[in-house]
């Protein structure tokens, strides 16, 4: 179970450019609070170093905690200060003033504008970096210490899910949802389920009784025995013939790259908009289980015999049978998320991942819902 965000505005970003600096040396630490449209503001912590020939920078939204996404370009132009994220879709220009002290300007991002004014600050007056949480011990079994369970605000759009510091934290979820992330199946294998399953939203705030970041199989460990404990859900499993896709290697093979992050728990599947997909340090098994549970409208099964991970982008125009669970939650995808140079699904994993995805009848797992309970209260 990712961290899922359909969009993100600013996250940690290592990066590095050339600077073409004209007259103002721009290496140091800067930061300033980016204003979002909700009033509310992200602090932003800009450090630069190197010199005229060759900087490397690094951009932490340290409100949002730890997060990494590559800066593509950088540069100084005269007096203009410029800079690229192309995986956010983000620009930022602005000014640099004759103190060489002070930068006015705003970050852009789609359509929407947002100013960001940076100040050079020392050392000591900068910001502090939050730290990475630790992940926790492989062999943990955690439970929530402590959880509430809360209606949703009614016309909150968006669907999350979020680690930060010893808070975890799920908005916008019905109990399908829940369901599928703790057990990994699509709301498709889930039977006998009582039709609130699927109209009623919460919002979960806990905190785990084991110290550290959980892995999928522990965040759905916990997701399990919070069902059981504050829904009294009782279920029994089979094994059903359903409608599913299946993932299989494309002519050609695949055109991923292998991740060089190495690491379990450090992968990352996220939205920018509906059909705008960046993938981290992913197995097949993990990307058929991520797309059943927030894209496609059956179950997918994985049946590319891949066993390394890898890193990839897909970018395709959904249609409407793809992301019922961020609909249900308010998420509707505008007429500008849907640029026309853009393939269907199908095409875009073939043409640009090296995959194929094809409508099959397999056996798969179900559970049939023996007894469940509106939740208890907090």
């Amino acid at each position: 179970m990712k961290r899922m965000q359909l969009w993100t505005l600013a996250l940690v970003l290592i990066g590095t450019g050339t600077l073409w600096a004209q007259g103002k040396n721009i290496a140091g630490n800067w930061q300033g609070t980016l204003r979002t449209g909700d009033g509310e503001g992200l602090r932003i912590v800009l450090k630069i170093t190197g010199d005229d020939d060759k900087y490397s920078g690094q951009l932490y939204s340290i409100d949002q905690g730890p997060g990494v996404v590559a800066m593509s370009s950088i540069s100084l132009q005269g007096s203009e200060v410029i800079f690229a994220i192309k995986s956010i879709g983000l620009t930022y220009r602005g000014t640099l003033n004759p103190d060489g002290n002070t930068i006015s300007g705003s970050s852009t991002q789609g359509k929407q504008t947002l100013p960001l004014n940076l100040q050079r600050v020392s050392e000591e007056d900068t910001w502090a970096i939050p730290e990475p949480t630790k992940p926790m011990a492989k062999d943990a079994q955690p439970d929530f210490e402590v959880a509430t369970i809360k209606p949703s605000k009614p016309n909150t759009p968006g669907k999350t899910t979020d680690f930060e510091g010893r808070q975890f934290t799920m908005v916008n979820y019905n109990v399908n949802d829940l369901l599928s992330d703790a057990y990994g199946l699509h709301t498709k294998q889930i039977f006998g389920a009582p039709a609130w399953f699927d109209t009623e939203l919460y919002d979960i705030d806990g905190v785990p009784d084991v110290p550290g970041e959980p892995n999928d199989k522990q965040a759905g460990m916990m997701l399990q025995k919070l069902l059981a404990d504050r829904f009294a859900l009782k279920f029994h499993r089979e094994q059903r013939e359903l409608s599913v896709f299946a993932i299989t290697v494309a002519k050609g093979g695949p055109k991923m790259t292998i991740s060089a992050v190495g690491q379990v728990n450090e992968d990352e599947f996220s939205f920018r908009k509906l059909g705008d997909l960046t993938a981290t340090n992913i197995t097949m098994d993990e990307f058929a289980t991520e797309m059943q549970g927030s894209v496609t409208d059956r179950p997918v099964i994985d049946r590319t015999g891949l066993k390394d991970r890898y890193d990839f982008k897909l970018r395709w125009t959904p249609d409407d049978s793809q992301f019922a669970q961020f609909r249900s939650a308010g998420v509707q995808q505008r007429k500008t998320d849907k640029p026309s140079n853009q393939p269907a699904l199908k095409d875009a994993i073939q043409q640009q991942i090296g995959l194929r995805i094809d409508a099959v009848k397999a056996m798969v797992d179900v559970i049939v819902i023996d007894h469940v309970e509106h939740p208890t209260p907090n």
